[in-house]
């Protein structure tokens, strides 16, 4: 048995062939990394004991002393996110199916192709160190007070957008965010808020888009009671209440011209008049304000010029996620991570779902990374819980908001799954079901066992 003093061992290698353990050592070692062997189950039970932190285990399926799929469940026992590749030279179908189902990542089979075991290596150890990465996140947040901590990434594009926010949070400089929907604008707002000498007052949020017409200025600079109908008691509007802090605008580009020009007289001047006063107020806040449209559509013929230059002092873009697929995996792990904790299960990623999410083009951005997770957590009850690429695949089919995404998918599949979460929301009731999904009583019961004829449980 091969050890390492110096170094954390990252590949573990179980086989009782010697020749063959000590050529894989060899190969990957010059792949770069720090590599332990064992030739039997319970000397890879020991070498485990001295290092628990190995990333990754080769185990080869037939020993002399043990089985390499029982030896699996006893390393998971352990570690329960260790993934395990399994080596065997019965190459069978049955066998890798086998191993898969009791937990393995992947298989291969002897003799081995280099190519092979360099990429499914390289791949267990890519989603190992993003699990470090999003462990060291976890610590971060619980240990440091610095906002930006909160944002998940670890992409160059990214941490020039966090760079640049950090350097003019302290300012008091009005800040322009730019991104597709659901890239995180709030987040980085309420994070400049955070880092900025306005903390500890007032931040507020609004959707520009999502103000009645008749009352945005009542909504943003407040009202006295009687103004018009309806208006019972005073109230303050969002520049009063955010008064010392900041005023998140979002999706600017929805405001209407007419609000416009209020809004840029109230920068100008730096006091608000509520609707039916005759008296104005002096306000202290800062603006940060976003937008899904381009810099150019906003200039052309959506924001005033006057309006646009007050508002985009600093202009911070935000890259799409299929711009960033190294955020991905991260963000995936990160989600999980917080939706086990929700569930109150263990919740795994398969390699498998792991490649599924890195094709998808996600125009939902993070938003739809983070609900197509909670979608399949919310459909399972299964403790612990691996996430596989067939049920990112269902939901997909169901949610894409991409008429340009063609996930193959069978009709059957998509009646189940239909099936399955009318009878989740309506907590059992079928009769309640069937309404939900505009059928009969009679044909959902008809359904159900048709569907548990196959096999299937519901």
């Amino acid at each position: 048995m091969s050890d390492s003093t110096r170094h954390n061992v990252e590949v573990l290698v179980v086989d009782d062939d010697h020749e063959l353990s000590d050529t894989l050592r060899e190969f990957l070692t010059a792949e770069g990394y720090v590599v332990g062997t064992a030739n039997s189950a319970s000397a890879a039970l020991d070498f485990h004991s001295n290092h628990p932190e190995v990333a990754v285990a080769l185990l080869d399926v037939v020993m002399p002393s043990g089985n390499g799929i029982e030896l699996m469940e006893q390393l998971h026992q352990r570690n329960p996110d260790l993934p395990i590749v399994i080596m065997t030279g019965f190459a069978t179908i049955e066998t890798a199916v086998d191993a898969i189902k009791r937990g393995a990542e992947d298989y291969l089979t002897k003799p081995f192709d280099r190519d092979a075991v360099r990429k499914k290596v390289g791949r267990l150890m890519e989603v190992h160190r993003l699990r470090q990465r999003v462990a060291q996140l976890e610590a971060d947040l619980g240990h440091s007070g610095d906002p930006f901590r909160e944002l998940i990434f670890v992409s160059s594009s990214m941490q020039r957008v966090v760079e640049r926010a950090r350097t003019v949070a302290p300012t008091d400089a009005a800040v322009l965010i730019v991104g597709e929907t659901g890239t995180g604008k709030e987040r980085l707002a309420r994070a400049i808020h955070r880092a900025s000498r306005r903390a500890s007052a007032e931040f507020v949020p609004v959707n520009c888009g999502a103000l009645p017409r008749d009352l945005i200025e009542s909504e943003l600079f407040g009202v006295r009671r009687g103004a018009y109908t309806g208006a019972y008691t005073d109230a303050p509007g969002v520049f009063r209440t955010a008064n010392k802090g900041s005023v998140f605008l979002d999706e600017i580009g929805e405001m209407p011209k007419d609000a416009q020009v209020k809004l840029l007289r109230v920068l100008q001047d730096k006091e608000v008049r509520p609707v039916g006063s005759a008296q104005t107020t002096r306000v202290d806040t800062r603006i940060i304000a976003a937008t899904n449209r381009t810099l150019q559509e906003l200039r052309s013929n959506v924001l005033r010029e006057d309006l646009y230059f007050r508002l985009a002092t600093v202009v911070i873009e935000v890259p799409p996620l299929r711009t960033r697929r190294e955020d991905i995996l991260v963000l995936s792990q990160w989600f999980v991570a917080q939706l086990a904790e929700k569930y109150g299960r263990h919740v795994t990623l398969s390699r498998s779902a792991l490649e599924c999410l890195l094709t998808h083009s996600f125009p939902g951005n993070v938003r739809e990374l983070e609900n197509l997770l909670e979608s399949v957590c919310a459909l399972s009850s299964d403790d612990p819980q691996t996430i596989t690429e067939k049920e990112l695949r269902l939901v997909l089919a169901q949610t894409s908001s991409s008429p340009r995404e063609n996930v193959p998918l069978a009709l059957d599949d998509m009646e189940k799954m239909a099936i399955e979460r009318a009878v989740r929301l309506c907590s059992g009731n079928r009769t309640k079901a069937a309404a939900l999904l505009g059928i009969s009583r009679d044909t959902l019961y008809r359904k159900i066992r048709e569907l548990k004829a196959d096999g299937e449980t519901l």
